[in-house]
């Protein structure tokens, strides 16, 4: 048994390891079983640990949230629209470097409080340049709702960087949608070149939150 294996078993080591199995086996393939038999100990140990899968997944969720921010101080100079424009490009960054990011993100709880500091930042930000606390609350989760929506879109179609699913050939998908020219031509766009389109995308939705609440 090498030294990894014999190390203390704790939150930490087990977030690190399902997330290293993440990028293997996808969502569907993390079982509890598989990341115990990883870590070399029996399925009921991580159970002292995680009462059950979706508090793992909470804890994964927390974890790439850590690495997301480490070493990425904000700019104390942004504006508004320059923090939505990164904080949302990070995000999806953060999250296209795992398989099903978007999926183990959605919907979890963080497990401790470290995004406290940039959330209250933000909110500083917002509310200088004139928003309300509430608008500033809504504009800045209907961008992180979008880029993680955006991103679950973009995995399922490929789910790691070169890869694809079966079933999204476009030149396929064209010749079997042939009755219905325009949603036939609309495949690239849909399916294709997904940089271009969350950029696209993200624009409308800051232009949006600017012409809705009147803030230059």
């Amino acid at each position: 048994m090498n030294t990894e294996r014999r190390r203390p078993l704790d939150r930490k080591r087990v977030a690190d390891t399902a997330l290293r199995l993440l990028n293997e086996v996808g969502l569907e393939g993390l079982t509890l079983r598989a990341i115990a038999k990883e870590l070399d100990v029996k399925a009921p140990a991580l159970y002292w640990h995680f009462k059950d899968k979706q508090a793992l997944l909470d804890e994964m969720a927390t974890e790439m949230y850590r690495r997301m921010v480490a070493g990425t101080p904000l700019d104390p100079d942004d504006t508004w629209r320059e923090r939505l424009l990164g904080s949302s490009r990070g995000l999806r960054a953060a999250l296209l470097g795992y398989r099903d990011g978007a999926k183990v993100f959605s919907g979890s709880r963080f497990t401790g409080i470290e995004h406290a500091e940039q959330m209250e930042e933000n909110l500083r930000l917002f509310t200088a340049a004139g928003f309300t606390l509430a608008q500033a609350v809504r504009a800045t989760t209907t961008t992180y709702l979008y880029t993680l929506g955006f991103v679950t879109e973009e995995q399922g179609v490929q789910p790691r960087p070169g890869e694809r699913h079966e079933g999204f050939d476009l030149a396929e998908r064209t010749r079997r949608m042939s009755e219905f020219p325009l949603a036939a031509k609309a495949g690239p766009e849909l399916f294709a070149d997904y940089d271009r389109h969350f950029e696209e995308g993200l624009e409308i939705v800051v232009a949006g939150i600017a012409a809705r609440y009147g803030v230059r």
